[in-house]
């Protein structure tokens, strides 16, 4: 995941929200070893958003799934994997896997600000716009 995918999976992501008529969103893209690629925090978002999507997205890095089959799981366990990611998860949908044409993980966006089913469909459709394969769970 380079600075210009990144960029570009925000931008569309970005776009998808204005489009939609959306409330303002925060929208993180990360690489494949959870390092922040890009970052937006829209004007009107609450003051943790930014961080929300850090850890829907994290989530997603940290076990491999998309953030929606993360809230799937049993709470004991979201717990424990939460204790062991540094408080750094989410479990909510809206973090979503970016993979490539042969389904390699490249990355993962996270959403916050709209409904998780919302932030979800931002992440997903900026995604597929910057042609990766989008993995929600």
């Amino acid at each position: 995941m380079n600075y210009e995918i990144a960029r570009k999976i925000l931008d569309v992501s970005r776009d998808v929200a204005r489009n939609r008529n959306f409330q303002p969103v925060a929208i993180v893209v990360l690489d494949d070893r959870g390092a922040i690629r890009a970052v937006l925090s829209e004007d009107g978002t609450s003051t943790k958003r930014s961080e929300i999507a850090i850890g829907k997205a994290h989530g997603c890095i940290a076990m491999g799934i998309g953030s929606r089959d993360i809230s799937k799981r049993a709470p004991h366990f979201l717990a424990a994997v939460t204790h062991a990611v540094g408080g750094m998860l989410v479990p909510v949908p809206g973090g979503v896997l970016v993979r490539d044409s042969d389904g390699q993980i490249i990355g993962a966006v996270g959403v916050s600000g709209e409904t998780s089913d919302n932030d979800e469909i931002i992440a997903i459709e900026g995604i597929a716009a910057a042609g990766f394969i989008a993995d929600g769970g």
